[in-house]
């Protein structure tokens, strides 16, 4: 990967937001969980697919805090116009584990 500088992490805006809602998304290529996520503040409620069934049974994401790119134009995923990055990294077998604070913080705070 080539470097970077500070200014063009700055340009990356990563925010906490709330899972509201999360329900299985199945006309997605590869599985994956329709979620929307509520971001507060002038951001508000945007939409994201995440291929992270293999680590998220969906009935466990509502009230979990993420972490997600919410500077990203919108990507069309079949049906479905997702607004947001939700972030991951990959566990021991290189499926997606979701990223957020280890505590409850206010929602919209950015990372820094």
């Amino acid at each position: 990967m080539p470097e970077i500088v500070l200014d063009d992490f700055l340009k990356v805006d990563i925010r906490v937001g709330e899972v509201i809602a999360a329900e299985p998304f199945p006309e997605a290529r590869k599985p994956a969980i329709k979620l929307r996520i509520d971001f507060g503040g002038d951001i508000g409620v945007k939409k994201s697919s995440a291929q992270i069934v293999s680590n998220h049974p969906v009935e466990s994401l509502v009230g979990r805090q993420v972490l997600a790119v919410v500077n990203f134009p919108p990507r069309q995923i079949g049906p479905f116009m997702s607004e947001v990055l939700t972030l991951g990294v990959p566990d021991a077998d290189g499926e997606v584990m979701l990223i957020g604070p280890d505590r409850p913080v206010p929602i919209g705070g950015r990372l820094y």
